[in-house]
């Protein structure tokens, strides 16, 4: 199995997102991510998205930003687009979350349409803010979108930490159950939610998200242009390709 598998099980197909570590979400992951999901649509599967045992995702691969230039801009753009996709797929959407969610991470899953989460010591965090990061413009509407008033504020503001249970209360996991039942839920949501009817299902999306769809999309052409700043030396001209090297603080973990 490469970065992310691809497991088909009558309408459901699940993505399971492994590379041995943090799963973190590098330029190599979000193409991997991006063809299983074309691969769905294109077998009209709803989607099962999940992580491996103790963590969904860590967040953005830290190494590439770090560097800066070309490719962190790629993949700044990438985890953004990640989002919009989720959202507006034209299939039912859950994440077997199966364990911590971190930063893009976080995103990610607020991008789904259902969220199933582990009991036990793990943590749900935007933790930019933490780490001397802003937090991007399209991360605070993926937030807005999902979480209660009360925590939204606390979670992009004060980069604050949700244990699993807190996690319901605030919006971000639907639901808790016992970490060895996390896959199997996600699967038995897949199955149940295949048999919605699918063009009123995406119709209904699409009426739901609007305002939504069209915050984001906003957000992002605001985030695009500080991304290309950030990696830009000032004393580059405007439209020039942008620079490889180092990069100041960057606005996203």
């Amino acid at each position: 199995m490469g970065l992310v598998g691809y497991e088909v099980d009558g309408p459901v197909a699940t993505l399971v997102i492994d590379d041995g570590k943090a799963n973190a979400l590098s330029p190599a992951m979000f193409g991997a991510i991006g063809e299983g999901l074309e691969r769905a649509e294109a077998d009209g599967s709803v989607v099962v998205l999940r992580g491996r045992d103790g963590v969904f995702s860590g967040g953005f691969d830290l190494n590439v930003l770090r560097a800066g230039g070309e490719e962190a801009l790629g993949m700044l753009r990438s985890g953004a687009a990640l989002t919009e996709r989720l959202l507006s797929f034209p299939a039912p959407v859950v994440v077997a979350c199966t364990g911590h969610a971190v930063a893009m991470g976080l995103f990610t899953l607020l991008s789904a349409d259902l969220r199933i989460g582990p009991a036990g010591p793990y943590r749900f965090v935007a933790n930019e803010v933490a780490l001397g990061m802003t937090l991007p413009y399209f991360a605070v509407e993926v937030l807005r979108q999902r979480l209660a008033p009360a925590a939204f504020g606390r979670a992009a503001v004060l980069a604050e930490a949700f244990t699993p249970v807190e996690a319901v209360a605030a919006g971000i996991l639907d639901r808790v159950v016992p970490a060895d039942e996390v896959v199997s839920m996600a699967h038995d949501a897949g199955h149940a939610m295949a048999l919605l009817d699918r063009s009123a299902h995406v119709a209904t999306k699409r009426r739901v998200r609007e305002p939504v769809l069209r915050s984001l999309r906003e957000a992002i052409a605001r985030d695009d242009e500080d991304f290309v700043a950030l990696m830009t030396p000032a004393d580059v001209p405007a439209g020039a390709p942008a620079a490889v090297g180092p990069a100041p603080a960057p606005v996203a973990s």
